[in-house]
Formats: C-alpha cells, sequence, structure tokens
C-alpha cells in the first residue's frame, strides 16, 4: 500500500512549510543578531531533524546545533507524561543561549522537561521554537528562561498527525507535508 494512502488529509503542504519555516528563521535571526554568543539550537531527536535541518539552513547569524533525545511515546499515539532524556548535549550551554527546536508542542511535559534541564546546564536563556503547536492539549505550563521567546510555526488542531520529521512508530517521517493519519493505521 502506498504511504500516501494512510492520510486523511494534509493539513499543510511543502510549500506552505517552506514559508514559515523561513519567516521563523527570520525572526530568530533579527532577534539573536548581535548576541554576546552565538545560540546553540538544540534538536529534540527524532521528530525535529527535519524541521532543524531545514530551520538552521535559513539562519544568517553564527549558530551551534546539537541534540537531545527524549522517551515519552514508545510506540503510541499519547505520551506517557513522564519524558525521560535519554541522550544529551555535547556542546557546553552554559552561559549561553539555547533554542530548543521541537516537531510539536503538545502536553508540555518533555518542553516542561528540557527547560529545566537547560536551566540546570546553566543557560542564560532557553527559547522554544516548535514546528506544531496543539495548545488545546497543554497540561503543564513551561516558563522560559531569562529572555526566552516562543516561536510556533503553526497551530495544530487535535488531530494525530506525522510526516515532516513526525512518526507513527518509526513510520511516515519521510513525508513531504503535514497530514492526518487514518485511524485504521494507528488503531
Amino acid at each position: 500500500m502506498a504511504l500516501h494512502s494512510h492520510i486523511e488529509r494534509v493539513l499543510w503542504t511543502h510549500d506552505q512549510i517552506s514559508a514559515r519555516v523561513s519567516d521563523l528563521a527570520s525572526q530568530i535571526s533579527i532577534a539573536f543578531d548581535g548576541a554576546s554568543s552565538p545560540p546553540v539550537f538544540v534538536g529534540v531527536a527524532t521528530g525535529a531533524f527535519i524541521f532543524l535541518a531545514d530551520l538552521v539552513r535559513r539562519i544568517n547569524i553564527p549558530i551551534a546545533v546539537d541534540f537531545v533525545r527524549v522517551e515519552s511515546y514508545g510506540f503510541g499515539t499519547q505520551s506517557n507524561g513522564a519524558p525521560t532524556i535519554s541522550s544529551d548535549l555535547k556542546v557546553d550551554v552554559k552561559n549561553k543561549h539555547v533554542i530548543l527546536v521541537e516537531d510539536i508542542v503538545d502536553t508540555g511535559n518533555t518542553l516542561s522537561c528540557l527547560i529545566a534541564h537547560m536551566e540546570v546546564k546553566g543557560a542564560s536563556s532557553v527559547s522554544v521554537c516548535t514546528f506544531l503547536d496543539k495548545p488545546t492539549r497543554r497540561q503543564v505550563n513551561f516558563p522560559l528562561v531569562g529572555e526566552g521567546k516562543f516561536y510556533s510555526g503553526f497551530q495544530c488542531p487535535d488531530y494525530f498527525v506525522v510526516g515532516y520529521g513526525m512518526d507513527f512508530a518509526e513510520l511516515y517521517r519521510n513525508l513531504p507535508y503535514v497530514g492526518i493519519l487514518k485511524p485504521e493505521c494507528y488503531k
């Protein structure tokens, strides 16, 4: 069965995504131009890898890039509510501006965990750049650190979405758009 046939409906096309990522990169480049040290973009693996790659290629100031891996979904469609960091940074973020790059923010549990982790590591500020935001599913607040800002690509309705790096059971990351996965594909 063809991969695209598993998608109920496309929410954002490749062209819409590309334009929005360019907008976000421009906003971030302007905000951090002239910063005392290059900001560190921290991609939350694995879902954010495509978004992170597209975003940083459009940033026009010096930056560092690293990844952190957080486990909270396993092979299901719901977060277990207790994220754990399974692979930490290699870059030292002490006294640096950190921009956490997420594929999607829903409950806020993972983000809250990561922001606290960056604060413990001594980041001078922690901002968030998420591709998708699902505020209707928010369970926890996540105060940003220092002069941190929240950047959001699209507000996502409460559907289970895949594509553009986001998966179900490690599948569908390679779709060039974001779509709603048909329920029969994950139930």
